[in-house]
Formats: structure tokens, sequence, C-alpha cells
């Protein structure tokens, strides 16, 4: 085989654009194996390791890196010439047909759409905050999909927000859902008046899509980033939300959602939540449910929880959930008694592949007085830290979007490689009984993840079976009907894989663990109920911190929430499909790094600004 590599300085492309110019280039004739990266260490062992680096290559974090691995010469050199077409496919690339202006900076793309007022930020985090500053600069609200982002400019960019009346949500904001539009990796759901504020992109799915499945609706859902509860940050973001739902006409519960939170952050905000005048349900994934009652506060148990409490104080979820959980928990049992009773002996273990941090955790914190040992990457109550990129040990739990998996990698909500690939080795392990997974559908993420899944699924009981073994696969989909992977097409997809899908995330954790635990009796967690102090009072606003902060410091916030919202997209390209495909008037910014990404040049030009 014939090894070929190029690099070229400073020429930054997304992880999107690279991805699909690596799918293009394998697809080539005689090429067997490719690489498209941006320079980085990561980026470089990877190629490494597939045996793609040939000896004396030398690259920045900046630079493109283009290695392809063929059976001969000209094919090689074919693949390589190519690479310029396949770069120029994305869309509004310079060359395609349907190429449009795409301005520089930030304050360009202002002047040309002056109705803007959020940036969607998706680049390399060490970039991150300084494209933050610019959009605040420009009179923006910000939000920052980007992870890997210093804690201390994470603190600072707030700072910045709050002191101009923005809103900052992230670093590491996944989703976001502002008056009805579909943010970075969103559902599309129905407009209502439950809002929610959350530190967990896709525990904000969780609730939100489950809110819609029965009938109701969202008005505002605000995404603050993972760390912001965190000491450091001390939930800067989540009290901003927070209050301006408070004084949101729209809204009248809110649901606040979070891995569980340092306890002082947690003690102010609750503080807060509980005098905002509006029902608000607490569902801290991981943490104590009963820490956070209060006079208008409902704890809740699971993210399923969370979303049936807040439709019954806005009046919904007809359903007795009592007989509901009654009727799942017959057919939970009959499911898991047929897979228990074709495990082999030697079969006992569970091993969770999830794409959701905050799924993942809500399932290890499940699971963790159920099943020991257990290990995970994130590690909640009773379960062991397990290290995530070894092999698994006894009952494993794995969030693959950790950043231990996404150095030099897209998320698995883009793309399903490495899923797939820890799929099949967790199969082949003889002590395995069941897998556990997450679909996660919405705007930006795979077209098609249960498409992508069913076939390797497929073939990991077909490998079971023929060395005596059955596997049983749970899994639960997160999405609606009226998100562009259509979520009943998706369920359809597995089911007919020979997966049992269940209805939430929740459920799917607790029937995986009655499998592994060979135990169709066991004991559930009790169903959330309303209270009989349930309260209705009007609606009061409150602003966090200082109370004697101006009122119309929270103009521009409000303004926000009332919409139309109008974006300018610093980042992903396919964010800016996404949003095009709503009908939300976009402009995308043609960015490169700083200073050609060089660090010092960098602080330089940012001590002089």
């Amino acid at each position: 085989m014939i090894v070929r590599s190029t690099v070229r300085r400073s020429a930054y492309y997304d992880s999107v654009t690279l991805m699909q110019a690596q799918q293009g280039l394998r697809a080539l004739p005689g090429i067997t194996e490719a690489g498209v990266v941006m320079g980085t260490q990561a980026n470089l062992d990877l190629l490494r390791q597939a045996g793609l680096e040939p000896d004396g290559l030398h690259a920045s974090a900046d630079d493109l890196v283009v290695a392809v691995e063929g059976d001969t010469e000209a094919h090689v050199e074919a693949a390589l010439a190519s690479l310029e077409t396949l770069l120029a496919r994305r869309p509004g690339a310079a060359g395609s047909p349907d190429a449009e202006y795409r301005p520089r900076t930030v304050s360009t793309a202002v002047r040309l759409l002056p109705e803007a007022n959020l940036a969607l930020v998706s680049v390399p985090g060490r970039f991150a905050a300084g494209v933050a500053r610019d959009a605040l600069a420009a009179g923006l609200h910000v939000m920052v999909f980007s992870d890997n982002v210093p804690v201390e400019d994470e603190v600072q960019v707030k700072q910045l927000g709050r002191a101009q009346g923005r809103f900052v949500m992230g670093p590491d904001c996944g989703t976001a859902l502002i008056g009805g539009v579909a943010l970075g990796f969103a559902n599309r759901v129905r407009r209502g008046p439950i809002g929610m504020v959350a530190a967990s992109g896709t525990g904000l799915q969780e609730v939100a899509t489950i809110i819609h499945r029965y009938g109701g609706g969202i008005s505002h859902a605000i995404g603050t980033g993972g760390r912001d509860l965190a000491g450091a940050v001390d939930g800067a973001t989540m009290h901003r939300g927070l209050a301006a739902l408070g004084r949101d006409p729209a809204t009248a519960v809110v649901v606040l959602v979070s891995k569980p939170p340092d306890a002082e952050v947690a003690a102010r905000l609750l503080a807060q939540a509980g005098g905002i005048g509006k029902p608000v349900v607490v569902a801290f994934v991981g943490g104590r449910p009963e820490a956070a009652a209060g006079a208008t506060l409902y704890p809740a148990g699971t993210l399923e929880d969370a979303a049936l409490l807040a439709l019954r104080l806005a009046g919904g979820a007809p359903r007795d959930p009592g007989d509901a959980g009654r009727r799942w928990r017959a057919e939970a049992a009959r499911r898991a008694g047929a897979a228990i009773a074709r495990l082999a002996p030697p079969q006992r273990y569970l091993r969770g592949l999830f794409s959701g941090g905050t799924l993942c955790a809500e399932a290890v914190a499940l699971l963790q007085d159920r099943l020991h040992p257990l290990y995970s990457s994130v590690p909640v109550g009773a379960a062991e830290r397990h290290e995530g990129v070894g092999p698994s040990r006894a009952h494993t739990v794995l969030d693959l979007g950790d950043d231990l998996f996404t150095v030099g990698r897209l998320h698995p909500m883009l793309d399903m490689t490495l899923r797939i690939q820890r799929l099949g080795q967790e199969a082949a392990d003889a002590e395995v009984a069941v897998l556990l997974l997450d679909l996660v559908l919405g705007e930006g993420v795979h077209p098609d993840p249960a498409g992508a899944l069913a076939p390797a699924i497929t073939a990991a009981c077909g490998s079971a079976a023929a060395a005596g073994r059955h596997l049983a696969v749970v899994a639960s989909v997160c999405g609606t009907d009226e998100d562009p992977q259509h979520r009943a097409r998706q369920v359809e997809a597995l089911e007919a894989a020979g997966v049992f899908v269940e209805d939430s995330n929740a459920r799917a954790a607790l029937l995986a663990g009655m499998i592994a635990a060979r135990d169709p009796d066991a004991a559930f967690p009790p169903a959330a109920e309303l209270p009989a102090r349930e309260s209705r009072t009007d609606p009061r606003p409150i602003h966090e911190g200082d109370h004697s902060e101006a009122v119309d410091a929270n103009a521009a916030e409000d303004a926000l929430l009332a919409g139309p919202t109008r974006v300018v997209n610093v980042g992903l390209a396919i964010f800016a499909e996404s949003l095009r495909d709503q009908a939300v008037p976009v402009i995308d910014v043609d960015w490169c790094p700083p200073a050609e990404g060089d660090r010092e040049m960098m602080d330089l030009l940012e001590r002089l600004r």
C-alpha cells in the first residue's frame, strides 16, 4: 500500500466539512483509508495510529492535513488532486453552486444583517472566547456551542455579558430553543407555556421532546453550558435565564435541568426559583430530589418525571401517572423475562454506549444501586470512574460524547463510527448480556442514526447468536416526529433490528438493568406525583444578584425572547443550514483563526484591543 500526505498551512475548515471530505476520499477507487484533519497533536496521533502519518510530517493546529492510503500511486495522486472539489461541496463554499458572500468578521456580518440579535459560535475552543467577545461588542447575545474553552474565559465572557445585559449561553451549550427557533442540536417542538433553563443539552432535549409528545409545548429553553453551576461560574447564565423566564408572559411553568450542581450555587438558585411567582420543576440528574422541594418547587427524580410534572402544572398530561406506570412495569417485566430466558449462563453484564452526557448520567444514577460493580466515564453515586478509552469491565456505561472520545473526532451525534466500533467490541464479550443505547434526533445531528446503527446491531446480535449467545439491546429515541429524522421511523428501524425501544431514557435504563440483574421484578422508583400544595400564583419579576439593578438592564434579554430571532453563525455551516430550513434570517461568517492561530500574536492583538 502507498501512503501520501499534504499540509495546507493556515487553512481552516470546520469539522463537518472535514468529515464529508474524508468520506469522499475513502469512496474513491483504490483508496483504502484517508484522513482529513486539522493538525492538532491529537489528530496527528490518530493518523499515526491508523498508519497514515509518514515520517517527517510537521503541522500546527491551524494547518489542514490530508493523508491517503491506496493500492497504486495513480489512485493516491488522483485522490489528493480531488481534495479541492470535495472541500467545495459544502454549502456556500467558494466555487460551489450556491456560493454567496460570507463576511470574515462578526462586525461586518452585523452590518449586513442589522436586525441580528444572536451569535451562534462553534469554532475550536481556544478561539471561542475571542469570537464571543466580538459578538458581545457588536451588541449580540451569544450561544457558544464550542467545548474545551478554559473556565477562566467562560467566567470573563459571562461577566461581560451580564454587564451588557446579554445572554451568554455556553461554552459547551449544545442546545437552545428561543422563540420556537431550534439552535444547535435542538429538536422541533411546538410552542407552549413551559420554559426551561438547562445546563445540559440532551437533558433539555429529553424533557422538551417528552413534553411535546404528550401534547405540551415549550416557550423558550435557555442553555447554559455544562459548567454553569460549578462554583467558579456560579450559575451566571442559569440565574439570568430563570429571571428572564420569570418575567416572560409566555411562560407559566419553569423547568431547571442540570447534573448535580455545586451545593452553594444550588442553594442560591433554589432561593431565587422559589421567588419568581411561578411553579418551578427541578431536575438535578443524579442528585437528591428532596433537596429541591419548596413551596413552589417540585423536585423530579428523572427527566421524564420533570416533563410530566411540568405538563400537569401547566394543566396538561391528563393521564393518571400511577396507572400508566403500572402498565409499563408489567410490559417491562414481560420484555425482561423473555430476554433473560435466552441468556447463556456467563452473560451477566450491561454495557451502555451513550451520545448524551446527561442521558448517560441519568442511566448511571438509576442503575448504581442495582448493578455492582458499575463503572462510568460519568460516575454518579456508588458508580466508580472508568477512564473512558480503555476496555469495559463488569457493568460499564460510557458517554462517547465526552472530551475523552471527541478529541480529533466529531461528536457521536454527528458521526456514528466510534459507537459502531465500540458496539462490536462490547458484543464480542461473552459476558455481556445487554447493550443500552440512546439515539438523539434533531437539528444538526446525523440524518439517520437508526439507519446507521441498525446494521451494526444486527451484525453484533448475529455474531453473538453464532457463538451460542443471545444479546439483548435496549434503546431510547430522544426526538419528535417533526424532527428531520422523524422519530417514528427511527423507532421502527431499531425495532426491525430486534431492539427494545422505550419511550424515555429512564425507562430504557431500568429495563436494561432488569435484564442484566436477571430480575424482571426489580423495584422501581415511583412516578413523580403532583403535591397537593400546587401553587398557581401570579407571576412576578425577580432579578438575581444585585436587586438594585435597573429594570432596563433586562430589556435586551426580554427582547430576545420576544423575538424574532436573527442569527450570525460563526463556525459549523450545518447550523446555518438548519436555521435557513426553519426560515430564520442568518448570515454565515467565513471564519478563520486570527493571527494564523499563533498564540503569542493572538495575545498581543488582544492586549492592543
